[in-house]
């Protein structure tokens, strides 16, 4: 079963250097990540409720728990994670892990 690991990134003061950043350096760096099967990155077009206003949403999937746990202790990980810092994304973003939900059978009525 896969696992994802999801960046919610707030929306910036400037959005086009923020843009800038992600996809010119962050987003290459994290392509680098072994065991990485997909980088789904979304643009939040419309926020419906909640605050604060969301900008991305990035869901990094990977295999399973252990080829995500590998990932995590890669230089190319320990890289990405530098250069979030670097461009300041790091005060902008919640991190999380999940994976599909499995509610198993269904009860009869």
């Amino acid at each position: 079963m896969t696992v994802s690991f999801f960046a919610l990134y707030r929306t910036p003061d400037d959005p086009a250097a923020f843009e800038e950043s992600y996809f010119g350096t962050h987003v290459p760096l994290v392509e680098k990540t072994p065991g990485l099967v997909e980088n789904r990155v979304h643009r939040v077009h419309r926020q419906v409720v909640g605050e604060p206003a969301y900008h991305l949403l990035a869901e990094l999937v990977f295999e399973s728990h252990e080829a995500m746990r590998a990932a995590f202790d890669s230089p190319e990980w320990a890289a990405s994670g530098k250069d979030l810092q670097e461009w300041g994304g790091m005060d902008l973003v919640t991190m999380f892990t999940a994976e599909p939900h499995d509610p198993g059978p269904a009860t009869p009525a």
